[in-house]
């Protein structure tokens, strides 16, 4: 049985050393046989899965480049899910010791009033009425009563209110023990005979009330000058009650 080999280029030869066709020498063992067939080509297609690109999320914040999933950015601590902004550091989580001593700058002090000063005596009684602080809403705990504080009243526009050395707030009667009441919360103006009310935009409203019978449920409208009768008693803030009067001979220096 004659042999047969195959040459490099895949022609068919009797001889086993060179191709009877090309002449190429023919390796022993008859070669190496028949070249394979190309493989086709798959193009993609809607059925064949195509691979998965990862995508990114830069951060608003610091520009930082996060997986797209992410809930916080890997560098600041953005939330991506709320928008919220990374809480910056206080100085104690640093561990930098915190400065408590007051500032060394001076505290602004209360500039003189403008308003004519008053040609009579007159005094203003702060009192803690219980009956008005039981009409309010307050968690602070009701101060001992005691008996009212007198205020001398030296110009004819006296301010209501709570002292703020930050803002230069400095009332002609000052209620700051009081929470219920506002910076600037009132305001009394008078002619010399007759006194008046004004309230200045409070939180909590300013009430007038007769000397005698329930406390007031309807407050002034802010910007109403209302008049104080004789006696009259202003209410306002969780318990204090102001009533505006004549000073007493020698009550007042």
């Amino acid at each position: 049985m004659t042999s047969v080999a195959t040459c490099p280029s895949g022609h068919t030869s009797e001889a086993t050393d060179y191709c009877d066709v090309c002449g190429l020498p023919i390796p022993a063992g008859g070669g190496a046989g028949p070249p394979s067939e190309p493989q086709p080509v798959v193009e993609p297609g809607p059925d064949v899965p195509q691979p998965v690109v990862p995508t990114e999320t830069t951060c608003p914040n610091c520009q930082a480049v996060n997986p797209e999933n992410a809930l916080f950015c890997e560098a600041c601590g953005y939330d991506f899910t709320t928008g919220q902004p990374p809480r910056q550091p206080s100085p104690l989580d640093l561990g930098v010791p915190v400065d408590t001593d007051p500032p060394t700058a001076e505290t602004p002090t209360a500039a003189p009033s403008i308003a004519p000063p008053l040609a009579d005596a007159w005094v203003a009684e702060v009192w803690i009425d219980p009956d008005w602080y039981a009409d309010q809403d307050s968690r602070d705990p009701l101060p001992s009563a005691g008996v009212p504080v007198v205020v001398p009243l030296k110009t004819t526009s006296i301010l209501v209110g709570r002292t703020s050395r930050s803002r230069n707030i400095h009332p002609d009667i000052d209620l700051t023990t009081d929470n219920g009441i506002s910076r600037r919360h009132c305001q009394f103006t008078t002619d010399g005979k007759r006194w008046w009310v004004e309230d200045l935009g409070s939180s909590n409203g300013t009430y007038v009330g007769g000397p005698v019978g329930p406390v007031p449920t309807t407050p002034l409208a802010p910007g109403e000058k209302r008049e104080i009768a004789p006696d009259e008693r202003v209410y306002l803030g969780a318990w204090s009650r102001i009533v505006i009067r004549k000073a007493s001979p020698g009550e007042v220096g």
